[in-house]
C-alpha cells in the first residue's frame, strides 16, 4: 500500500444483497482498499436475511482490506432502509430482519393509514405516508403473524444499526435512516409514541438518535474485525442518506439512483410533506432532508425481462407501441404492492430487443414521474441529473434516462457512492468537517456529462396512459392475494 497523505477511514455500505467496505484517505479521498462479500435474501412471498450475514459478510470484505483496515481511525456503516431486525436479550436476532422489500404488510399499511387520520396527516407528522416497505409496518405485521416472536424482541435495530452496535456494544441510529421507520416524527424529530402504541412497540426497545457529527461510540473488544479497541465509530445512515454525503449534494440537484430498487432524490432545505405518499419525506444525515420516491423495480427487473427473452441486457431496439411495465415484485411508485408486470400493444412484428427496451422505458417511467415533485419549485429544471447507481454504467439506462428526462445526465466517476458517503462521514470525525463538505472536496460528483435531447412525450404519455387505464387490474391483483 502507497502511503497516505490523511489518516485512514472506512466507509461501509451493507446492501440487499452485499456488504463492501472501502479504506479511504480522509485528506484526498483516495481509495486505498477494499472488499465485497456477498449475502442472501429469502425468495417467495417475503424477503427475508439474517442479520449475522452481514457481520460475516463485513468481516470477510474487511479481510480483504488486508493491513490497511488495520490502520484505520474512523468506521461509519452506511445501509439498507426500513430493514425490520429484531434481537433478544443477548442481542441475537429474534428471527431474520424483514427487507425493505418485503410488501407482505401492506395491508398494516393501509390500515395504520386509516387509523391514524389518514395520508395528509401521516404526512404532516412523519413527513412520510407508510407504505409496505416501512418498518412500521413490517413491525405490525410481525406483530399481527409472529405474536410469539414479538414477545421475544428485547430491542429493534435498523440493518446500519445493528452492525454499529455490534461494532460498538451502544444501540444507536442517525436522523437520516430513522425517518424511514414511520415512527419518528419529522416535525419534532423524535421517536412518535402515539403510533408507537398503536403498533405495540416499547420506545425503549429503540436506539438512541445520533446527531449529525457525533460520535457514535468507539470500538469496543472482543469483535473480531481488524479495527483497534477505541476506534472511533460515526453515526451512519441509511443507504441513500450515504450516497448523498458521498456526491456531496447541495440543496436541488437531482439524483436517479439506478440498483436493485431504484430512486430519485435531492437535498432540501424545507421538511417534505407529501400527502400523496409519492415522496418520502426523508431526513438526510446533516441536518437538511432528502425527499426522495422509490421504486421496488428497478436493474433486476429489467434484467428478468433480458434474461426470459435471452438477451444481452444492452441488446435493445428503438421501440414501436409496445409498453412494459416491469412490476415484477409488486410495486411502491405507484403503489401497488401486490402488483405484477404488464405487457400491452404486442404485435407480430415487435422484436424481443423493442420488449427489452419497453422494460427499460417502464422503469424509468416511474422514477421520472416522481421527479417534480421530489424537487423544490426554486430547482433548477436545466440541472444535470446525477445517475448513480450499478445501471449507471449501463448504456441502455444512460440513454433511457437521457431521453426520457430531457435532461443533460452526469455520471460520477466515483464508485461505491454509500460506502465513499460513511467514509465522509467517519473522515468529519477527525477532521471536524461537514461530511458532504469532505466529499465535495473528495470531488466525488466528477464525471462526463451527456448533453441533453428532447424529451421523448410521445413514449411517457404512452406509458402514463398504460397505466391508467390498468389500474383497476393491477389493484385486481393485490384484492385476489
Amino acid at each position: 500500500m502507497s502511503a497516505a497523505e490523511g489518516p485512514l477511514v472506512v466507509g461501509v455500505d451493507t446492501s440487499t444483497q452485499s456488504t463492501k467496505a472501502l479504506v479511504v484517505d480522509a485528506a484526498t479521498g483516495r481509495v486505498v482498499a477494499s472488499g465485497q462479500a456477498p449475502h442472501t435474501v429469502s425468495s417467495g412471498a417475503g424477503r427475508e436475511s439474517d442479520p449475522r450475514q452481514w457481520w460475516d459478510a463485513l468481516s470477510e470484505a474487511l479481510s480483504q482490506c488486508g493491513e490497511a483496515a488495520r490502520e484505520a481511525a474512523a468506521v461509519s456503516v452506511g445501509g439498507q432502509q426500513h430493514g425490520l431486525v429484531t434481537l433478544d436479550a443477548q442481542g441475537e436476532p429474534v428471527r431474520p430482519a424483514l427487507l425493505w422489500n418485503d410488501v407482505r404488510s401492506a395491508p398494516q399499511a393501509r390500515r395504520l393509514i386509516d387509523e391514524l387520520g389518514g395520508a395528509k396527516a401521516w404526512a404532516e407528522r412523519t413527513g412520510s405516508v407508510p407504505s409496505a416497505s416501512f418498518t412500521v409496518t413490517k413491525w405490525a405485521w410481525l406483530a399481527e403473524h409472529e405474536p410469539e416472536a414479538v414477545r421475544a424482541v428485547k430491542a429493534v435495530r435498523l440493518p446500519h444499526d445493528y452492525l454499529t452496535e455490534r461494532l460498538t456494544g451502544e444501540g444507536t441510529t442517525d436522523r437520516g435512516d430513522v425517518s424511514g421507520t414511520g415512527w419518528w416524527a419529522s416535525g419534532t424529530e423524535a421517536y412518535d409514541e402515539e403510533i408507537l402504541a398503536r403498533v405495540g412497540l416499547d420506545p425503549a426497545l429503540l436506539p438512541r438518535v445520533v446527531r449529525p457529527g457525533e460520535v457514535a461510540g468507539t470500538v469496543r473488544d472482543g469483535h473480531g474485525l481488524p479495527f483497534s479497541k477505541g476506534t472511533l465509530v460515526a453515526a451512519g445512515t441509511g443507504d441513500n442518506a450515504a450516497a448523498a454525503l458521498g456526491l456531496g449534494l447541495r440543496p436541488g440537484v437531482p439524483v436517479m439512483s439506478l440498483g436493485t430498487s431504484g430512486t430519485v432524490y435531492a437535498v432540501s432545505q424545507h421538511r417534505p410533506a407529501d400527502p400523496t405518499g409519492t415522496v418520502a419525506g426523508f431526513a438526510d444525515a446533516r441536518g437538511d432532508w432528502l425527499p426522495l420516491a422509490c421504486t421496488l423495480n428497478c436493474t433486476l427487473a429489467v434484467d428478468r425481462v433480458a434474461a426470459l427473452l435471452n438477451l444481452d441486457r444492452e441488446a435493445v431496439e428503438p421501440g414501436t407501441g409496445a409498453t412494459l411495465l416491469p412490476f415484477l415484485d409488486g410495486e411502491r411508485t405507484p403503489n401497488l404492492p401486490q402488483s405484477s408486470g404488464l405487457l400491452h400493444g404486442l404485435r407480430h412484428d415487435t422484436t424481443a430487443g423493442q420488449l427489452l427496451q419497453a422494460a427499460y422505458d417502464g422503469a424509468v417511467h416511474s422514477l421520472l414521474a416522481a421527479l417534480d415533485l421530489v424537487l423544490d419549485a426554486d430547482a433548477d429544471p436545466a440541472a444535470p441529473l446525477l445517475l448513480i447507481g450499478g445501471g449507471a454504467r449501463g448504456t441502455a439506462w444512460q440513454q433511457t434516462v437521457r431521453r426520457l428526462s430531457g435532461r443533460p445526465v452526469q455520471i460520477p466517476e466515483a464508485k461505491e457512492l454509500v460506502a465513499l458517503g460513511a467514509a465522509a462521514q467517519a473522515a468529519g470525525l477527525l477532521t471536524g468537517e461537514d461530511a458532504a463538505a469532505v466529499a465535495r472536496r473528495w470531488d466525488t460528483a466528477a464525471g462526463p456529462v451527456l448533453e441533453a435531447v428532447e424529451r421523448d412525450e410521445a413514449t411517457l404519455n404512452r406509458i402514463t396512459g398504460v397505466l391508467s387505464d390498468a389500474a383497476p387490474l393491477l389493484e385486481r391483483d393485490a384484492a385476489s392475494r
